[in-house]
């Protein structure tokens, strides 16, 4: 397993996340909306998809009466639109594999948007399956190499039933199996070792190294389909230069 692709890295260094709240939020509630409404139910306690979701909510400073009524429509306490969970595939520039997940009250849009995106982009939409077996689902934390011990976080990690726990850049990577992924990460909390990424992701089993043209054509086709308002998160198995994110 490989780690990253290090287009998380380059999102948040060219500061995306900031300069797009609203779309966040929108995106947010789509996802505590459809975990209320296919995960279990609105109590979170036994629902991890919308107990994931309202935590991701809360660390982009969701106001809480927002959360409430997007669960309220999962529930259907309140009405609200029906959403279908789509997983589109493809290929980038210099062959790089793209893996787009979305909710979408109307499919026909969503397809034909994301198709557009690809091809003005150098890419291509391709058919199910053709790119998803070059991921696996995993949870996965990071932590800065500031605020904890190689060997003690480790011990923690593994213990707490981690696969795996390395060094990359500056912070320590810790992949779990999704099952594992709410244990581990309480044993960090527990252990006060704060994280600076904690989520369930698909992480590519391998890369494929792109430079030059390609990466900037790979960075603008990821930005292009990260600010579609079906998709709501987007992989790949592009290895990107760091230092592309200017």
């Amino acid at each position: 397993m490989s780690g990253h692709s290090k287009w998380s890295s380059i999102k948040h260094k060219k500061g995306a996340a900031d300069a797009k709240r609203g779309k966040i939020f929108t995106k947010l509630i789509k996802e505590i909306t459809v975990a209320a409404r296919m995960g279990g139910g609105g109590d979170q306690t036994s629902n991890p998809r919308l107990r994931a979701a309202v935590l991701a909510a809360k660390a982009e400073n969701m106001p809480k009466d927002n959360i409430e009524r997007a669960i309220k429509k999962g529930t259907g306490e309140l009405e609200g639109v029906s959403y279908e969970e789509i997983t589109y595939e493809g290929y980038g520039p210099g062959g790089a594999a793209v893996l787009v997940e979305s909710l979408t009250d109307n499919k026909n849009r969503t397809v034909a948007d994301i198709r557009h995106i690809f091809s003005k982009s150098g890419g291509n939409l391709g058919e199910n399956g053709c790119v998803a077996w070059m991921f696996s689902k995993k949870g996965y934390i990071t932590v800065s190499k500031e605020n904890a011990d190689e060997e003690a976080l480790m011990e923690i990690a593994l213990e707490a039933g981690a696969e795996d726990v390395r060094e990359d850049d500056g912070v320590f990577e810790i992949i779990t199996g999704t099952n594992d992924f709410e244990s581990v990460k309480s044993a960090l909390e527990k252990a006060s070792i704060p994280s600076l990424e904690a989520e369930i992701t698909m992480l590519p089993q391998n890369t494929t190294n792109l430079e030059g043209k390609d990466a900037e054509k790979m960075i603008k086709l990821m930005e292009t389909i990260e600010d579609c308002d079906d998709v709501q998160k987007v992989y790949t198995n592009a290895d990107i230069p760091e230092d592309m994110a200017g």
